[in-house]
C-alpha cells in the first residue's frame, strides 16, 4: 500500500504533501479534502490544485536556476 502511495505522490505533483507539511495537518485529511471538494463544486478545487502545483514547480525551477547562477 505504501509502494503505490507513493506512486500516485511522485505522480502528483506533492501538492498535498508540501500543503500538510507546512500547516501541520495530516497529508490524507487534505487529500480528502480535495476530493470531496471536487465533488460538492464540480471540481473547481482542481483548479487550485493545479495552480498550486505550477507555482511549486516554479519555485523548484527558480531556485535551481538561481543555485547554478552563483557558481
Amino acid at each position: 500500500m505504501k509502494r503505490i502511495q507513493n506512486f500516485f505522490e511522485k505522480q502528483t505533483f506533492g501538492v498535498c504533501t508540501r500543503l500538510g507539511e507546512k500547516l501541520d495537518i495530516s497529508i490524507s485529511s487534505i487529500r480528502i479534502f480535495f476530493i470531496y471538494a471536487s465533488f460538492i463544486t464540480f471540481g473547481s478545487p482542481i483548479i487550485l490544485y493545479l495552480g498550486l502545483a505550477w507555482i511549486m514547480n516554479l519555485r523548484k525551477h527558480l531556485r535551481r536556476s538561481r543555485n547554478i547562477w552563483w557558481y
